[in-house]
């Protein structure tokens, strides 16, 4: 009977096993071998009721002697520091409970045993995971929280919102119908993005764990989802910050008279170098193979670029430099925790939208750029009949709002328990400059945030590509763009035509800079903390964190050299197309829905955010973990299969086999850890699923949501 018990335990969600705490509606029996809580619906619970006594005592009794023999069956995650401390609050709470509770309220005695649960906090204090060398080492760290709501707001505002809200959705509403593509999106939106954001964010707040350990506490046989999320964000560390490292290459060309992508009159120049633009002169260009110094930079200056993969050529010391230079920036952002991480974000998430602004103000007063605004916009309804718009838009809202990276769970892990997750805190400014917190942001609020500057960047770049192609005398198809390209040829171009054009382009790049600074650094936060959570015992010591991240560092910015030779941009899209591609978020997505609404309940979910905010959000939110987020996901990512097509370079080079073969090892790296780990706990427990509980567990939950009455 203990050996089951224990096995049903390890397998059961983390609110089966904790029912009390969470939604405060499970009762508890007493056998004849002591006192453990009731499992509804399973055969363990029925013997126990059939057997057992209906003796409970009251709040001020005590259990036998024999029950504490059963602690061991409980796991060392119990929330205790969400329960209430007295358990005669509430007559419905299991009696497991008040007896953890009962027991953790008494200092051991000196030789005697510790019966309180490792890890949990009681009365404000503590416990440490190894009681009996808290004498010898008392130095392990607090987990650490957000000093107020507005760094955590931020935070997440600067994690979703990066450089794909420039340089990608403008591309994709363009290609994909224009206005017309905004249908679409929003139906994702409010389908996918917005229910799997805040399930990642309170998961987060409830375990007050990282991206791993949290779903090891909801559901062990489900820990792999944590573990395919975080090799997800392993990859992106290799290959996003190298973008920061282009950028401020640019950054320090542009501390010049005459920016060096202004004119032709440079040794990487060719003879088909035309400037299209100069001292506000414009004349037409009828060379069929002519091109513009700013593309000339970007691929024979900072690039170097080789033909092919198969030759990388040699190291870029330059852009190595400059990712040197990104790392140890993103280094101190966060060496310090959410302490460094929540002042950092203050300038790093604001900033970027000032120089926006100003660029959008330019751009749509140059000539030409009402076209490009029309061009962007102009619906297409006919394009809904393809099924590809529906793809763009569903792998668009995973790309951009950071959702099955675990960055989400890791943001809402440093948040107090009873923060209001569903509904945030937010900046506003009142007269003469004074502040105030208005409780009006919430997790929809951030979403809308989220997409609403992707629709005005597109505004910013399309005026810019209107009045390119006006100059070229060519249709916008052709100068449109998406992807770095997008970034460092258009934009490029833009500031050439602006007075004081080096000052501007130093904005510029700056803001290019801290758009994907923010978004790095919280991805290496979240890679940090579900390491230090896995492992607090080592590394939630002093400077050991630190130490950590260093070493993250390091090792990243060795990876990331080999996309810094002359084939590397090669190298940098075989990593971008697959790696962190929409396919591994939508089969991650697939089996986060599906864990939180059908294994451990979504009925059961809602009870515990119930708990922590105060009321219970909206219904549609769980029916979309229910039934239309897995459905729709599952519908995107099989069409992806099916429509899949070879990674080419800029429409023109096509990588060889091996090439391909290496990608998709890059995209099965994070999406075997899923079933690899259920077939490992499922292996390595004894014994038949129904005896081990795994069945009773799924019973349990589907009853939890009405499915079975009996």
């Amino acid at each position: 009977m203990g050996i089951h018990c224990e096995l049903i335990f390890g397998l059961l969600p983390f609110s089966s096993r904790t029912q009390g705490f969470g939604s405060r509606r499970q009762g508890c029996k007493s056998t004849s071998m002591g006192w453990s809580p009731m499992l509804p619906g399973t055969a363990l619970g029925r013997e126990m009721l059939e057997n057992g006594s209906q003796a409970v005592p009251g709040p001020g009794g005590r259990a036998p002697a024999e029950a504490i023999q059963h602690l061991s069956v409980l796991p060392s995650c119990l929330p205790s520091a969400r329960a209430p401390t007295e358990p005669s609050v509430s007559p419905n709470f299991c009696l497991v409970a008040w007896l953890v509770l009962d027991i953790m309220k008494e200092t051991p005695s000196e030789g005697g045993m510790d019966y309180r649960v490792p890890g949990a906090v009681s009365n404000g204090e503590m416990v440490p995971a190894h009681p009996s060398m808290e004498k010898e080492d008392d130095q392990t760290l607090e987990r650490g929280q957000w000093n107020n709501k507005l760094e955590y707001v931020l935070s997440v505002a600067g994690e979703i919102i990066g450089l794909g809200n420039v340089w990608r959705f403008p591309y994709l509403c363009y290609k994909n119908g224009g206005g017309a593509f905004f249908i679409p999106y929003l139906i994702f939106l409010f389908t996918c993005g917005i229910p799997v954001f805040f399930l990642e964010t309170a998961l987060g707040q409830y375990t007050s764990q990282g991206g791993v350990t949290a779903w090891r506490r909801i559901c062990p046989l489900f820990e792999g989802i944590g573990y395919a999320s975080q090799v997800i964000v392993v990859l992106l560390n290799f290959y996003y910050i190298i973008v920061l490292a282009w950028a401020l290459f640019y950054l320090f060309s542009s501390f010049t008279i005459d920016l060096p992508w202004g004119s032709c009159n440079h040794e990487w120049n060719t003879g088909n170098c035309m400037e299209l633009q100069k001292a506000n002169s414009t004349f037409n260009v009828t060379s069929e193979n002519a091109t513009s110094p700013v593309i000339e930079f970007w691929e024979r200056r900072v690039l170097k670029i080789s033909d092919g993969i198969q030759h990388l050529g040699s190291l870029r010391w330059e852009l190595a430099l400059c990712l040197l230079l990104a790392w140890i920036i993103c280094y101190f952002c966060i060496w310090k925790g959410v302490k460094s991480t929540g002042k950092v974000v203050y300038f790093t998430a604001t900033f970027p939208y000032l120089m926006l602004v100003v660029l959008l103000i330019r751009g749509v007063s140059l000539p030409g750029a009402a076209q490009g605004i029309l061009f962007y916009l102009y619906p297409d309804l006919s394009r809904l009949g393809d099924p590809q718009v529906w793809m763009d838009a569903g792998t668009q809202i995973f790309f951009s709002y950071a959702i099955c990276l675990g960055c989400l769970t890791a943001l809402g892990s440093y948040n107090k328990y009873h923060n209001n997750c569903y509904r945030s805190s937010s900046l506003c400014f009142l007269p003469k400059g004074n502040f105030c917190l208005w409780h009006g942001w919430d997790c929809v609020a951030l979403c809308f945030l989220n997409s609403g500057t992707s629709f005005v960047a597109g505004f910013a770049i399309f005026s810019i590509l209107g009045f390119m192609a006006g100059e070229q005398g060519v249709p916008i198809a052709e100068v449109a763009e998406s992807g770095p390209g997008l970034a460092f040829i258009a934009y490029p171009r833009a500031v050439v035509m602006l007075p004081f054009s080096p000052l501007w382009a130093c904005c510029f790049f700056l803001m290019v800079v801290l758009l994907g600074l923010d978004s790095q650094f919280v991805c290496v936060e979240s890679l940090v903390t579900a390491l230090v959570d896995m492992y607090p015992t080592i590394f939630r010591k002093k400077n050991r964190r630190e130490t950590l991240i260093l070493l993250v560092s390091v090792l990243s910015y060795l990876v990331g050299l080999v996309m810094l030779t002359e084939g590397g941009m090669y190298v940098f899209q075989l990593f971008d197309y697959y790696a962190a591609s929409g396919m591994c978020l939508l089969f991650v997505a697939i089996f986060e829905t599906l864990c939180i609404a059908w294994v451990y309940g979504a009925e059961r979910f809602y009870d515990n955010i119930e708990d922590m905010i105060g009321y219970r959000p909206w219904p549609i939110i769980k029916y979309c973990w229910l039934f239309i987020t897995p459905a729709v996901c599952m519908a995107t990512f099989l069409f992806s299969l099916i429509k899949y097509t070879p990674l080419t370079y800029n429409k023109k080079y096509v990588y060889p086999w091996w090439g391909d073969t290496l990608g998709w090892l890059l995209a099965l790296s994070s999406m075997v850890c899923i079933p690899l780990w259920i077939v490992y706990k499922l292996s390595t427990i004894k014994g038949s699923l129904r005896e081990d509980g795994f069945y009773t567990a799924f019973i349990t939950s589907w009853r939890t949501q009405g499915f079975f009455t009996h």
